[in-house]
């Protein structure tokens, strides 16, 4: 896992090139919305292409984690399927509501049944490299995404120069963000994780506690601010073992950051634990793939601490086996 997290960027580099030589064909009817189905680590990809796209799109765009597509997807929708593995219950499932429903079909995966149903439906489909985990490949999910928004024209490839930028900052960084991961893995160690964002920046959060999921083997939660204000901030009200990290930017709305400041303030009579994420970058991206970057090392390093596998998912496995029986 150390191995993949380190080749991130290089990821990233190869994702650029796959997107810049997808065929795909036009479209049948106006797109009216996207919707993006997906789960896991490969449906994590549609919440940051979500978040990415929120201010420069005018379309709708919906991520989908469930067997069931939204009642408004139809023939003027985008229909983005992503599993990695291509195997996904819940995933192949929506494809084929949106086969029925005659979206306009895009899948991104490296095989299995997804691009066999792809070939036979005659719908458009990109391969990535396969045979890692899910999770470990987000950059080959999320940056193809990009790609088929810009090719159908409901964004443009300006997306393509902040991944760059993205990929020059996070390799100027990697010693300190390694560093500091190693520091935050300590802090996080024996603790519940407790993670608070900007709501725009909700799906790096998300990411975070995935990947402390899977990687570290630990439970935790998110809450993006301003709505944990309106609920979660009263539920503190006795001390217990957690440890809370704001991923914070200085970007964030400034009525947000005084929500976070207070909010913190009134955490800290319940633990002694709190800890501030500042990203780095000057763009959106460039922040927000620091903070994913960052987040996965953190994992990898709780998980060195509680000496588990961050590679091995056999409960998944045997949820997946119990549901083929």
């Amino acid at each position: 896992m150390d191995q993949l997290i380190a080749g991130f960027t290089k990821q990233m580099a190869e994702a650029i090139e796959i997107g810049r030589n997808i065929k795909l064909t036009p479209r049948h009817k106006d797109i009216r919305n996207v919707v993006v189905a997906g789960m896991g680590g490969s449906g994590i990809g549609g919440n940051l292409v979500a978040e990415l796209v929120a201010e420069k799109m005018r379309l709708p765009f919906e991520v989908c984690k469930d067997y069931f597509l939204p009642a408004w997807v139809d023939e003027h929708s985008l229909l983005i399927a992503s599993s990695y593995s291509g195997n996904t219950e819940e995933t192949l499932h929506a494809l084929e509501e949106g086969i029925r429903r005659n979206c306009k079909i895009v899948c991104v995966s490296s095989g299995g049944s997804m691009i066999s149903l792809a070939k036979k439906a005659g719908l458009d489909y990109i391969i990535i490299p396969g045979a890692k985990p899910p999770r470990a490949c987000l950059a080959y999910s999320f940056i193809q995404q990009l790609f088929i928004l810009a090719f159908f024209n409901l964004i443009d490839e300006g997306f393509v120069v902040g991944i760059e930028q993205a990929i020059s900052l996070l390799d100027k960084e990697e010693k300190r963000t390694i560093k500091l991961a190693k520091s935050l893995a300590k802090k996080l160690n024996k603790k519940i994780p407790v993670i608070y964002s900007a709501a725009n920046y909700e799906a790096m959060a998300i990411r975070w506690r995935q990947q402390l999921n899977e990687n570290s083997k630990v439970l935790g939660w998110v809450q993006p601010i301003p709505e944990m204000n309106h609920n979660e901030l009263v539920g503190w009200r006795n001390p217990g073992k957690y440890a809370v990290i704001f991923l914070r930017n200085d970007t964030d709305y400034s009525r947000t950051q005084q929500r976070m400041n207070i909010a913190k303030n009134i955490i800290t009579q319940y633990t002694k634990h709190i800890y501030e994420v500042w990203s780095k970058g000057d763009s959106y991206i460039e922040k927000a793939l620091y903070l994913i970057h960052l987040g996965d090392w953190v994992s990898y390093y709780l998980a060195e601490l509680r000496k588990v596998d961050p590679v091995e998912v056999n409960v998944i496995d045997f949820l997946k086996a119990e549901l083929a029986n």
